[in-house]
């Protein structure tokens, strides 16, 4: 029988956050880098904005189909192995040579970040027991946490030691893989075995399907206007004059930031629903990364936090809503919520890096801005749903 009680299983909830932590830990080493990349390898913004879209790409492609398997099959393969890939390949791009070899290795990475994410988080509701607003934002925690550490750890790490010593980072997580593989038990199959890949999600979702689909719009669409700040606020600020280090510090202030709102976000969403939450943060979202492209010199710091604090605060949220909505198919919904959404938001990233070639990254990024505000609209068409505590 699949795992579900009233009681949290911290333990396995924070050995799940671990994995999280460690994989999206080093995935946050490329954007901070891309200011030493450009300087090494000669690229343009169109070029970082293929490696950015390329890698986010591969999540819209394997997530799904790695939600799909994993909600058939009791394996930790999906986990580790991920974990593994990204451990190795993403410090490895601290010596390619060229353009398409630093591609390759930061898509290998960016694979096993889609093969851990589905698994790991379809675990969590059966360890949250009546607090899974909570669990999953703490579980989304260990993500924004490790976005924001990475890039002034791997900035510091790389302005000491140079570009190619970051190879030797992996040492961390290869410790890591093994210490997961002791104590994280495999998943639990939701029974979807005999139905193809058409069937199961017909299956896991049900009749839920269209407002998951409206669920996953704004996921999207919030997901376009996060990963296009994230690629571009390093290059945007260094080009302005500031240091590597100061961008990455931005850069960390800007999913720290996230980290203490998704926390929040989380425990006020097990209280209260989610639908006002969505709609006071991106009605905030705008006003607050409108005022980070025009502050001058350090009011920039506290611009970058307000911006993520708002604009990576619905993170989890959608995630819950969606396997509230069709409990049978967790590791599904959530490939869709995190892979599919985050994956198909940072494929645009290509098309903004070539706008921001043309006019200019700060006029860009302007009109992306306005987004969020617009998604209001859809999100008023959410269903109302309460994570555990508020009325049904």
């Amino acid at each position: 029988m699949p795992r579900r009680s009233g009681t949290t299983d911290i333990r396995i909830i924070l050995a799940l956050t671990l994995i999280h932590f460690t994989g999206d830990f080093y995935s946050s080493f490329i954007s901070p880098l891309f200011p030493l990349f450009v300087t090494k390898l000669g690229l343009s913004l169109t070029q970082v904005g293929v490696i950015a879209g390329v890698a986010r790409l591969l999540a819209f492609v394997v997530q799904p189909t790695v939600g799909y398997l994993a909600d058939r099959y009791q394996t930790r393969g999906f986990m580790l192995g991920g974990l593994l890939l990204v451990v190795v390949c993403i410090p490895l791009s601290g010596i390619a040579p060229t353009f398409w070899i630093l591609l390759c290795c930061v898509a290998c990475g960016s694979v096993g970040s889609s093969m851990f994410h589905p698994p790991v988080t379809g675990m969590v509701p059966l360890y949250a027991g009546q607090h899974a607003g909570m669990s999953m934002s703490v579980f989304n925690t260990g993500g924004t946490l490790a976005f924001a550490l990475g890039p002034i750890f791997i900035t510091w790490y790389a302005g000491i030691l140079g570009l190619e010593a970051i190879t030797a980072t992996m040492a961390f997580g290869l410790v890591v893989v093994v210490y997961l593989y002791v104590v994280v038990p495999p998943p639990e199959s939701e029974g979807l075995k005999e139905y193809g890949f058409i069937g199961s999600l017909k299956k896991s979702l049900g009749h839920a399907w269209r407002p998951i689909f409206l669920i996953w719009l704004v996921m999207m669409l919030r997901a376009v206007v996060g990963q296009s700040f994230i690629t571009f606020m390093p290059v945007f600020y260094v080009d302005k004059g500031y240091s590597l280090v100061s961008a990455g510090a931005m850069f960390s202030l800007f999913t720290m930031a996230g980290t203490f709102s998704g926390l929040l976000a989380g425990y006020l969403s097990d209280r209260i629903g989610f639908k006002a939450i969505f709609i006071v943060s991106h009605v905030l979202m705008t006003p607050a990364l409108l005022m980070l492209l025009f502050l001058p010199g350090s009011w920039v710091y506290p611009g970058a936090a307000l911006a993520g604090f708002f604009t990576l605060a619905t993170m989890p949220l959608g995630v819950v809503m969606g396997q509230a909505l069709a409990p049978r198919g967790r590791s599904m919904v959530a490939s869709l919520m995190m892979g599919f959404a985050y994956g198909l938001g940072g494929a645009f990233t290509p098309v903004v890096g070539k706008m921001a070639d043309i006019y200019s990254i700060q006029q860009v990024l302007f009109w992306i801005a306005i987004v969020p505000f617009l998604s209001v609209g859809l999100i008023v068409f959410f269903p109302r749903l309460e994570a555990s505590h508020g009325d049904r």
